[in-house]
């Protein structure tokens, strides 16, 4: 058999030898964080706990301000447009950004103290913090770059790398310090310095380019507007964490980050999917033939469904292996987080449209609704009904998020292709069978034998279905050959 199954990849194309190895390399650089959680909630207290993600929630909105996350939606967009000039381009963006991290850092020393405080965070996490704006900026233009030339070695070496050195490096270092929060968050800097430097120096050799004002115009004129957008996506994400430690306490944002982190295990197969999908998806509307996007998407809409189902069905046996019994609570909080993550890569399925036409205006609207309705849902609801409503605001944002970015991206395929990718009623069909679904899991929390019989249930209409669920995973694996 194992004779077999290496034979069948030999004979894969290397499109699809790259989706294959870059799905396991984003499962393996976050099942390696997750492997790590039980050791950092028993090693830290869950107020510690909250604090630092606390503060690695401030990290994310950091990012977008300072980088206007140039390695992202523009990067990728701009890979395809200048396929021909794709390494100057890449060194061109690696030297942009290097500007504005040093131009924010300039602003920063020079009102320190103003900073410090309104973060309430200390001088050496405020500099790890913008270092480390810079190294996770200087891989994410290094690997888009790989992914889209599927140069997909080099990339999982260096993954897999730093992903083992981040918790290894964290656990010595919370180990041995009194100030346990900032030495997790040093031990992450260090690695990506260490592990990322050399991969911008690569990008600048090959390009021999830092400036210039054809492509940092381009740019900055795409993702200006766009930082609304990133801002909002990561106040939807992070800003609760952020609340409840401010309106609550620190104890209760570890028990809810606990449970947000444990639901983002899942962001792994969005990321995965959304990598290997989007140069493929990019290409289809270019080539104006977008009927060809409605199975691939669905079957993935199909597959997230059913991997968060998972998570949510185990719930309660999962967060007390992940961490102590101090954490109990955090097990009614997971089946609304996971279910966002659905909506979050529906979301993308539509903004691809968006994206590709440069409709940066309606991205950000859409994105800055939500994130508005989070906070001041968030703010009314907490004092109310405890912080653990956090989990079901952040799953009606995100369903709100989700329905805006279909209505817009409608409105364009209109304008610009005359036609819809998508059906409605499957779309529907798809989202509500996944929800009632999670929500009976949910409902048979307070049964172990209820909750069991659903997985069994579960189980035997999976088998059944089986054929089916090989055909979706057939087409995933099919997105990245040659026309």
């Amino acid at each position: 058999m194992l004779v077999s199954i290496k034979n069948k990849y030999r004979c894969f194309p290397k499109q699809v030898k790259a989706s294959l190895w870059f799905l396991v390399c984003a499962f393996f650089e976050k099942s390696i964080s997750i492997i790590a959680t039980p050791i950092f909630t028993r090693i830290m207290s869950a107020s510690e706990y909250g604090q630092f993600n606390v503060l690695y929630s401030w990290l994310t909105i950091v990012t977008i301000i300072v980088s206007l996350n140039l390695c992202y939606g523009v990067y990728t967009q701009g890979l395809i447009k200048f396929s021909h000039d794709r390494r100057r381009y890449s060194a061109a963006l690696q030297g942009l950004t290097v500007v504005l991290v040093l131009t924010w850092t300039l602003i920063y020393l020079g009102f320190r103290d103003f900073w410090n405080n309104a973060f309430s965070l200390t001088t050496t996490q405020m500099l790890a913090m913008l270092l480390m704006v810079w190294t996770s900026s200087v891989f994410n233009f290094w690997a888009g770059e790989r992914r889209v030339a599927l140069q997909y070695k080099s990339l999982v070496v260096v993954t897999l790398l730093v992903a083992v050195a981040k918790p290894v490096v964290g656990v010595l270092l919370v180990v041995y310090a009194n100030d346990k929060v900032t030495a997790r968050f040093l031990g992450l800097a260090l690695v990506e310095l260490v592990g990322y430097t050399g991969l911008f120096f690569v990008q600048m050799y090959r390009g021999k380019t830092f400036f210039s004002r054809h492509f940092w115009r381009h740019a900055l004129m795409f993702n200006l507007p766009l930082a609304p957008h990133y801002l909002s996506q990561i106040v939807l994400s992070s800003a609760d964490r952020i609340m409840i430690g401010n309106m609550v306490n620190a104890k209760s944002a570890g028990i809810y980050s606990l449970a947000y982190s444990l639901s983002q295990i899942m962001i792994l197969f969005n990321v995965a999917l959304s990598q290997t999908l989007s140069p493929w998806m990019y290409q289809k509307i270019k080539d104006r033939r977008v009927s060809d996007i409605a199975g691939v998407a669905y079957g993935s809409l199909i597959l997230i469904a059913i991997v968060n189902l998972l998570l949510i069905a185990f719930a309660p046996e999962i967060v007390s292996i992940f961490a102590p019994r101090a954490y109990a609570r955090a097990t009614w909080i997971v089946p609304p987080i996971a279910m966002s993550v659905f909506f979050i890569f529906a979301f993308d399925l539509f903004a691809k449209f968006e994206f590709y036409y440069e409709r940066t205006s309606l991205i950000m609207i859409a994105s800055v609704i939500g994130a508005v309705l989070n906070v001041a849902l968030n703010y009314w609801l907490i004092p109310i009904l405890g912080y653990e409503v956090a989990g079901y605001t952040t799953l009606i944002c995100y369903v709100m998020y989700a329905a805006v970015h279909y209505w817009f991206m409608n409105r364009i395929c209109r304008e610009e292709l005359g036609t819809l990718p998508y059906k409605r009623k499957i779309l529907v069909l798809i989202t509500f069978t996944f929800l009632a679904a999670g929500f009976l899991f949910l409902s048979a929390y307070h049964s172990v034998v209820l909750r069991y019989l659903l997985i069994l249930i579960t189980g035997v209409g999976g088998l059944i279905k089986r054929n089916y669920l090989m055909t979706i995973m057939k087409q995933m694996l099919r997105v990245r050959k040659p026309n």
